[in-house]
């Protein structure tokens, strides 16, 4: 037999624990809103605290339409998550799309990598604290589906909802 896991070291039934990836700034903010986050500015994680880390149910990849240093950050973690992973678990988080004329990136290289690795990209503005905290509500719904306490949503099929369809 095993000892029971420790307080905290399991996900609850509320809220399962997420991953954000590449957090800085007002990101930190809404990563602090996550309540079960463990905040990640790159991957891959440092090993030494790998008994203590929980199942990470959603990976939440943080990307600054600002700095084209954030999408460089993601797209060398991606190559540290495991493929079958992408299967309805890791979404692309973009922030600062309201400030059209301080753009580094193209939105269309972000929508790339949704298409590319099959995930959801979702674009906010998170400088509003009411704005924060719908975004965080709304990755909490996409966790709980995630992590599989939704009854009758699966995360496949969550993410095929998400994704346009072929003929649009």
């Amino acid at each position: 037999l095993t000892a029971p896991p420790r307080q905290g070291q399991c996900p609850t039934l509320s809220i399962p624990p997420v991953l954000p990836v590449g957090a800085s700034g007002p990101l930190v903010k809404l990563a602090n809103l996550l309540s079960r986050s463990h905040l990640a500015t790159s991957l891959p994680l440092p090993s030494e605290r790998d008994h203590l880390r929980p199942r990470m149910d959603l990976v939440v990849f943080m990307i600054d339409i600002k700095s084209k240093y954030s999408l460089k950050n993601v797209e060398t973690s991606l190559a540290y998550v495991d493929a079958s992973f992408f299967l309805g678990k890791v979404c692309f988080l973009v922030t600062g799309v309201g400030r059209v004329n301080a753009c580094s990136i193209e939105t269309n290289a972000v929508r790339k990598l949704g298409e590319t690795y099959c995930s959801p990209v979702l674009f906010c503005e998170l400088e509003l604290e009411g704005i924060r905290a719908a975004t965080a509500q709304r990755l909490v719904r996409m966790l709980r589906i995630c992590a599989g306490l939704v009854p009758g949503v699966s995360a496949l099929s969550f993410v095929s909802l998400m994704r346009k369809s072929d003929d649009d």
